[in-house]
C-alpha cells in the first residue's frame, strides 16, 4: 500500500493524522479551558481532519504555475496549514482571543490568537511529511490512482 505513490493514500494519511491531532485537541481542551463549549471542541476535531485532507490533496502540486517555482512538501504543507489557521482566526478572532486569555492570563506572552497560525504551520509540516513519506507526491501520486 505504501510502496507506490497514490493520491488516495496521501489523503487517507492526511485525514488520519489530522483526526489524531483533532482528537488530542478535542480531549485535552477542557483541561486548558474548563468552560470550553462542545461546538468549539467538535470544530477543532473536524477542522484538523479537513486540514489533513487539504494538505493531502495539495501534494500533487509540486510546481507553482504562476511564479514558475518548485514547491517542495516542506514549503507547501506548512504554508497550507498556516493559511488555513489564519482563515480560522480571521473569522473567529474574538473566540480565540478569549481562549488565549483563559489559557495564558491577561499579561502573558501568547495573548495574540495569531499564534494559532504558527501552530497550523507545524501541524501542516507534520501532515505533509507523513503524507509525502508514505503517499508520494506530484503527478506520480495523481496518475497512480487513475491506472488502477
Amino acid at each position: 500500500m505504501f510502496s507506490n505513490p497514490s493520491l488516495f493514500t496521501r489523503i487517507a494519511i492526511g485525514k488520519s493524522v489530522g483526526l489524531i491531532i483533532g482528537l488530542i485537541g478535542f480531549i485535552f481542551l477542557p483541561y486548558f479551558i474548563p468552560d470550553a463549549e462542545w461546538m468549539i471542541r467538535w470544530g477543532i476535531l473536524l477542522w484538523y481532519t479537513t486540514l489533513g485532507a487539504i494538505v493531502g490533496v495539495f501534494g500533487v502540486f509540486t510546481w507553482h504555475p504562476v511564479l514558475k517555482l518548485p514547491m517542495p512538501w516542506w514549503f507547501r504543507a506548512p504554508l497550507i496549514g498556516a493559511w488555513m489557521n489564519f482563515i480560522l482566526i480571521f473569522f473567529a478572532f474574538d473566540r480565540f482571543a478569549a481562549m488565549m486569555v483563559t489559557m495564558f492570563g491577561t499579561d502573558g506572552m501568547f495573548l495574540s490568537p495569531f499564534w494559532f497560525v504558527l501552530e497550523g504551520a507545524v501541524v501542516g509540516l507534520i501532515i505533509g511529511y507523513l503524507a509525502t513519506r508514505f503517499g508520494g507526491e506530484g503527478a506520480d501520486a495523481a496518475l497512480a490512482d487513475q491506472e488502477n
